[in-house]
C-alpha cells in the first residue's frame, strides 16, 4: 500500500506540492491551522491566499527569469498557474490576479481531487509515524512548529519581513490627474498599454511627499514580529533584515532623497496626457497603482509597502496628487517571515539532513516569492510522491529554472550568507556559447534580450528533455 504523504501547510508551496503528489497517485493530507487558528496576515481560510501582492510578475517566457518558471509550471501542469491563469486581471506584461478567485479555485480544486483530504487545525509537534512529511508553513510559521524545527536543524532562526502595500478603492482616485498607461505603452499577456494608474508629482510635491514619509509616526512591533533581543521599535529597525524586493517604503526613503525616484516613483516611459502640448509632459516622480481585482474595483499602490501608522499611511498618501480623497480598502503593514539556512541543512531532494523523512517547501526554504514558493512546493511534491512509489527522482537539470532555484537553496548558496533570493538570470550557469555569429565570419558577446533569450531557449529545451525522461522512467 502506497504510504500516505502528509503536507504542513496549505500556501502556495503546500497547494501545490498536494497537487502533485496526488496527480501521482499518491494520497495526501493536507495540514490547514486556519481558520481554526488564525494568522496576523492572512484573513480567510482558503487554501493560497496571497498576503502581500497580488501579481506574479512577468509572465514573458523568452526574456525574464520569472517568466521562463511560469512556463516550467504550465508544462508541468501546475495548480498554482492553472488557478492563476484563470484569476487573470490586466497587468501589462505581469501575470495579476484576483486574489479571492484565485484562492478559491485552488482550494475548490484541492477539495475535489480524491488523492486530496484537507484537515484544518494547528500542527505543533510531526508525530514520530509520519514518515513521509512536507513542511511548507511558510513566513508565519506558528511559534510552537518553528520551535520543534529549531530543535530538529539545531540552527538559530532566521527572520526578514515583508512588508505589505495599501490597497485603493478604485472610483476614489482622481482621474482629472491621474490617468492610464503602462510604461512605454507596454501591452502584453491580458493587457492594453494602459494597465496602470499613474499619479504625477513635481519636485515640490516630491520633496515635500520625501519630507513627510521620513519622518512619519511608525507601527510597533507586535512581540511576534521583533527580532531575537530586540526589546524597542528602535533596536528592531537597526536589527531587522528586511529582504530588499519588499523593502518598506520609508526604510528607502531613508537611504537618500532620490531613491523612491529611482525605484517604484520612476517617471520614465510615462506621459502625462493632462499637460497641455507644448509643456514639458514628464513629471518629476510617478506613484503608480496596479488593479488588485478582476471587477478592476481596487487597485494597490505598487511598492508601496510600509509599517507606518494606519493614520499616518491615511494622511500621507493622500498627499499623492490623484489620491488626495482616496478611500482604502487595507493599509499596509508588515509581518515576519521566518527561513531556515537551506544550503547547510538541506539535501539535493529538499530532505532535512537530520531527519530525512522531513522535506521543506516553500518560502521556509529561502526562496522568495509566490512563483518560487510554488515552484518549490511543485518539486517537493514530486520528490515526496517518487519516494511514496518507491521510485528515484532526478532534479531537472540546473540550466532550468526549476533547476537553478533547488541549486541555489541546496548548496548553491553560502550557508554562511544565506539569504531569500528570487529566481534570476544569475542564478544559471552561462551559455555554452556567450557569442553570436555575424556576417564577415565576425563574433560579438550575447548581451541583453539576445543573451536572455540563450537562457530560456537552452531552459525549455533542457526541461523537455528532462520531462520525456522522467516519463519514461515512470
Amino acid at each position: 500500500m502506497t504510504k500516505t504523504i502528509h503536507i504542513i501547510g496549505a500556501g502556495l508551496a503546500g497547494s501545490e506540492a498536494a497537487w502533485q503528489a496526488a496527480r501521482m497517485g499518491v494520497p495526501v493530507i493536507l495540514h490547514e491551522m486556519r481558520p481554526d487558528k488564525g494568522t496576523p496576515a492572512h484573513h480567510t481560510g482558503n487554501c493560497a491566499e496571497l498576503v502581500c501582492s497580488n501579481s506574479f510578475r512577468s509572465d514573458d517566457a523568452q526574456y525574464n527569469a520569472v517568466g521562463l518558471l511560469h512556463e516550467e509550471m504550465r508544462r508541468m501542469n501546475s495548480l498554482i498557474m492553472r488557478e492563476g491563469q484563470k484569476a487573470a486581471v490586466p497587468a501589462g506584461g505581469a501575470l495579476a490576479v484576483d486574489r479571492d478567485i484565485f484562492s478559491e479555485g485552488v482550494t475548490k480544486a484541492l477539495q475535489n481531487h480524491p488523492n486530496i483530504t484537507i484537515e484544518t487545525g494547528e500542527i505543533t509537534q510531526i508525530p514520530k509515524d509520519w514518515d513521509n512529511v512536507i513542511i511548507a508553513t511558510g513566513p508565519l510559521t506558528s511559534d510552537a512548529l518553528a520551535a520543534q524545527i529549531a530543535t530538529m536543524t539545531g540552527e538559530k532562526e532566521l527572520a526578514f519581513f515583508d512588508a505589505i502595500a495599501p490597497i485603493v478603492h478604485r472610483e476614489s482616485i482622481n482621474m482629472n490627474i491621474a490617468w492610464m498607461q503602462s510604461r512605454y505603452d507596454k501591452a502584453e499577456g491580458l493587457g492594453t498599454g494602459k494597465d496602470y494608474i499613474n499619479c504625477p508629482m513635481t519636485k515640490d510635491q516630491y520633496d515635500a511627499f520625501i519630507a513627510e514619509l521620513t519622518t512619519a509616526e511608525y507601527g510597533l512591533f507586535k512581540e511576534w514580529e521583533l527580532p531575537s533581543g530586540a526589546q524597542t521599535l528602535a533596536e528592531a529597525e537597526i536589527d531587522t533584515p528586511y529582504f530588499d524586493g519588499c523593502m518598506p517604503i520609508e526604510i528607502m526613503a531613508a537611504r537618500g532623497h532620490e531613491t523612491l525616484r529611482f525605484g517604484p516613483m520612476k517617471p520614465v516611459g510615462l506621459t502625462n496626457p493632462h499637460v497641455p502640448e507644448g509643456r514639458e509632459h514628464q513629471p518629476h516622480a510617478i506613484v503608480q497603482l496596479r488593479q488588485d481585482n478582476a471587477l478592476g474595483t481596487l487597485y494597490n499602490i505598487v511598492g508601496f509597502q510600509t509599517k507606518m501608522k494606519w493614520g499616518e499611511q491615511t494622511r500621507i498618501f493622500r498627499m499623492i496628487p490623484g489620491l488626495e480623497n482616496a478611500e482604502f480598502a487595507r493599509l499596509g503593514g508588515l509581518h515576519r517571515n521566518t527561513f531556515i539556512n537551506s544550503p547547510k541543512l538541506l539535501d539535493t531532494q529538499l530532505r532535512l539532513k537530520s531527519r530525512p523523512q522531513i522535506r521543506f517547501a516553500g518560502q521556509i526554504t529561502g526562496c522568495e516569492g509566490y512563483v518560487e514558493s510554488a515552484a518549490v512546493g511543485l518539486m517537493t511534491g514530486r520528490m515526496a510522491a517518487a519516494q511514496a512509489l518507491g521510485q528515484t527522482f532526478e532534479t531537472p537539470p540546473i540550466t532550468t529554472a526549476h533547476g537553478a532555484l533547488l541549486n541555489h537553496i541546496t548548496g548553491g548558496a553560502d550557508a554562511k550568507t544565506f539569504q531569500p533570493m528570487n529566481v534570476n538570470f544569475g542564478l544559471f550557469p552561462p551559455p555554452e556559447n556567450p557569442f553570436v555569429e555575424m556576417p564577415g565570419g565576425k563574433r560579438k558577446k550575447l548581451r541583453g534580450k539576445d543573451r536572455k533569450k540563450a537562457y530560456t531557449d537552452r531552459a525549455l529545451t533542457d526541461l523537455n528533455e528532462w520531462l520525456n525522461n522522467d516519463r519514461k522512467a515512470a
